[in-house]
């Protein structure tokens, strides 16, 4: 039996012999060593309850602190229960579906372009990082020493902005980058010149874009139907989670971005044409995995549990 359960042979024959003298009772758990549970189940049914179903008074979640004293327990036993039950009322996550009536068919659109791109064509994922500030601490940066993490100080000074138009080549991952003071239709005109001038002619290209106001001017509307070569989809109402160049901006703010200081917007402009340039140096396109029907059912899922909890 021990070789066929992959089991121990005393542990085989401990819970033979329970069973031979004290048949199905000699299974039970017996009593274990230690000081005996002061908290019993209905005891932690009324703490779980409690912690899913109300709030205190005087704040907007529960503490351990104040609902162990809600309950006459120690703060020790809400935390435990709390750890093994998954729950932490001082968290709180943001979620939004988006209204866009089209939502199904640009799904299908955008993810179809993303999984199954057509031939002779270049996918580009299109979008602005606008009002990028150039900081400068007011104090040197302190570099980091062994136990103790890089330091600049809190306050800042602001030396003007810039922003930052990009196209990811969804193929190779190279990004096309533009900078601009500000950004209008006709920055954004540019900037379809540049990728226009870029990619070879023989060439359709499919942008994927969001719904913002520059990229809908009559102005870019002239310009697109002037180059027919050009190929609009756009994304769904508050969906930016489907443009994949969010993930490079989100790359650029945390490796450059986010711990430089700069001292004009030129130096910043600087920076970013170079980081830029590097990225392209060795590219790593971003793979969607995720198809639009497995989208959907995400969706379609959330959707029944929030309606199944009243809201």
């Amino acid at each position: 039996m021990a070789q066929r359960l992959g089991l121990n042979r005393g542990t085989v024959r401990r819970w033979r012999d329970r069973f031979v003298e004290d048949r199905c009772d000699g299974l039970l758990d017996e009593p274990r060593p230690g000081r005996p549970r002061t908290i019993d189940d209905d005891k932690i049914k009324d703490l779980i309850t409690s912690t899913l179903e109300t709030t205190p008074k005087n704040a907007t979640h529960w503490s351990t602190r104040s609902m162990a004293e809600h309950l006459d327990i120690s703060q020790s036993t809400v935390s435990r229960v709390w750890r093994a039950f998954g729950l932490a009322p001082h968290k709180q996550d943001s979620w939004k579906l988006s209204k866009d009536p089209l939502f199904t068919e640009k799904v299908r659109d955008v993810v179809g372009l993303y999984m199954n791109p057509p031939e002779r064509a270049l996918v580009l994922c299109v979008d602005e990082k606008t009002q990028i500030q150039a900081l400068d601490r007011t104090q040197p940066i302190f570099p980091m020493l062994p136990t103790t993490p890089q330091r600049a100080s809190h306050d800042y000074v602001r030396n003007g902005t810039s922003s930052l138009y990009a196209a990811l080549d969804i193929a190779s991952g190279k990004v096309i980058g533009s900078l601009h003071s500000r950004h209008r239709a006709q920055e954004f005109i540019a900037f379809l010149r540049k990728i226009d001038a870029q990619v070879p002619d023989d060439l359709d290209v499919h942008l994927v874009m969001d719904n913002a106001s520059t990229h809908k001017t009559p102005a870019v509307k002239r310009w697109l139907l002037a180059h027919p070569r050009f190929v609009i989809h756009f994304t769904p109402t508050s969906s930016s989670w489907m443009n994949l160049v969010e993930r490079w901006f989100a790359e650029l703010t945390t490796k450059k971005l986010q711990r430089s200081t700069h001292t004009s917007v030129q130096q910043l402009n600087k920076d970013i044409r170079a980081w830029i340039e590097t990225w392209n140096d060795n590219p790593r396109p971003y793979v969607w995995v995720k198809t639009a029907g497995q989208i959907l059912d995400s969706i379609a899922h959330y959707c029944a549990r929030i309606k199944d909890s009243g809201h």
